[in-house]
């Protein structure tokens, strides 16, 4: 089988990091920044109780990533609350989805990670990253 089909069949939940890293939405930007380089990451996921219009309570996320965090240092702000800099579109995929279409998204959206949701709640189950994509390839790679 070329390396093409083993990326193109291979499911997103055979490389995914199961789980997530998260912060409250009023985490100062310095300590993700700690988060990122304790835990060798590059988003860490910001999640709280927001009010809808509705004036129903509801669980609402949003995403730090390492290039946010270079934006808020470069601006000078480390203080601020994560939710202030959590602006990374929120890309999802379903863990049954194959890594080719992790990398058509990734590519889609200019961006170097996925959120893994289940497709019935889409609630996160995880993360896909550009660097779980290139394993993905190695790793075909080495069945060839």
């Amino acid at each position: 089988m070329p390396l093409s089909e083993k990326v193109s069949v291979l499911p997103v939940e055979d490389v995914m990091h199961p789980g997530l890293i998260e912060c409250l939405p009023q985490t100062p930007v310095a300590e993700v920044a700690v988060l990122m380089a304790e835990l060798g990451i590059r988003c860490v996921v910001v999640g709280g109780l927001a009010c809808g219009d509705d004036g129903e309570e509801r669980f609402v996320w949003g995403i730090v990533s390492d290039l946010d965090l270079m934006r808020a240092v470069a601006a000078e702000r480390l203080a601020d609350p994560a939710a202030k800099l959590a602006v990374t579109e929120i890309v999802t995929i379903a863990p049954h989805e194959p890594v080719a279409r992790a990398a058509q998204l990734m590519g889609e959206h200019d961006c170097a990670h996925l959120i893994v949701a289940a497709p019935e709640s889409q609630r996160p189950l995880g993360v896909i990253s550009s660097l779980d994509v290139a394993r993905a390839i190695a790793w075909g790679a080495n069945q060839a």
